[in-house]
């Protein structure tokens, strides 16, 4: 038998049982998912442009390779941090986005890593831009011209000596072995010649002090006004300086089966090493806008170049910076404004 007090305690467990059952029928918990905001979509990235320095804030000062684009795409958009990166990402509502990577092989290409492993950007469809200033030979640029690359070619990996221990006048440099894939990037001739179609007529800026410069030389491309064209650009981490430098450059770029040297830079076959290995290379462009010889002119020494008197710099740094947005502003604009062609790859040309 059970007691009156037993049965009593029963009757009011059941009732308990039955409101906290209500209660979870009403009231459900929430779930992983909704109590953990949804992570945004990432973005998806259409062109990314790449500078490698800027000399003070992105906009209202003097510009270094990021202001220009800065200025015509990202102002006033939020910067989008990014760990393991030198700075942040910018993007616009278009779909371009940009970023400073950094000075020299090491920094930019952990710069790229980073941004290209981050889950807030989608680059499976993404253009490159990897733009800059550079020096040029004076057999073949000149001061404020704008250069597309054709190959990329690393000039640091190989074996060196120095001439005295070799033949006179014969190469110091061997490449190395087991570097093949590493050494030489060419870059999608459709890609570069949509590039030339698109932006070879742009209207240039100049200066009456890089016009002064260039007669030191009497190279005629030298003393050309700036243009736009096409050429192998060396990547080395080492500024090298001075015609006999510049001839190995020519002789590597010619070793490896690449065109003509034209453009010295420090950062290009790095990136275009790691956005290989994660998207391929059909997709990237590398442009420079040349800001000094990489030699003397025949009445100076290699370090008087390197380490000029006062008011003997080359002019037109300025103008050049800016003539690098005005040529690559236009293929961007184009494949943004021809996305729906140009996301399936670049397009044969016309």
């Amino acid at each position: 038998m059970i007691s009156t007090l037993a049965l009593l305690r029963r009757l009011l467990a059941l009732s308990a049982a039955a409101a906290l059952a209500g209660c979870a029928a009403t009231s459900p918990m929430p779930s992983a998912a909704t109590s953990v905001a949804a992570a945004p979509a990432p973005v998806q990235v259409k062109v990314f442009v790449a500078a490698m320095f800027e000399i003070g804030q992105n906009t209202g000062d003097r510009a270094g390779e990021f202001q220009h684009w800065y200025e015509r795409y990202w102002k006033g958009a939020a910067p989008i941090q990014v760990p393991g990166a030198l700075g942040p990402v910018y993007c616009n509502a278009d779909g371009v986005c940009g970023a400073v990577l950094g000075m020299g092989k090491v920094n930019s290409s952990a710069s790229m890593q980073a941004i290209l492993q981050n889950p807030r950007f989608d680059f499976s469809k993404a253009y490159y831009v990897l733009s800059g200033v550079a020096g040029t030979p004076p057999s073949r640029g000149t001061i404020g011209e704008v250069n597309w690359a054709t190959w990329l070619v690393d000039y640091d990996l190989g074996h060196r000596w120095a001439p005295e221990e070799g033949k006179p006048g014969a190469p110091t440099f061997m490449p190395r072995k087991g570097y093949e894939e590493y050494r030489r990037f060419q870059i999608n001739p459709a890609l570069v010649g949509w590039a030339m179609k698109l932006s070879a007529d742009t209207p240039l800026k100049d200066s009456e002090s890089a016009r002064t410069y260039r007669m030191r030389y009497p190279d005629a491309a030298a003393r050309r006004a700036p243009f736009v064209g096409t050429g192998t650009h060396m990547t080395g981490d080492t500024f090298f300086h001075g015609p006999g430098m510049s001839r190995q450059a020519q002789y590597i770029a010619r070793l490896y089966g690449a065109d003509d040297y034209v453009i010295t830079e420090m950062e290009a076959a790095a990136i275009t090493l790691v956005i290989k290995r994660s998207h391929g290379t059909d997709r990237v462009m590398s442009l420079r806008g040349a800001v000094n010889f990489d030699q003397g002119n025949p009445k100076e020494t290699t370090l008087e170049h390197l380490d000029p008197a006062p008011g003997q710099t080359a002019g037109g740094f300025a103008e050049t910076v800016q003539n690098i947005e005005l040529v690559g502003s236009r293929v961007v604009d184009y494949i943004v404004a021809n996305w729906g062609t140009w996301q399936a790859g670049v397009p044969p040309l016309k």
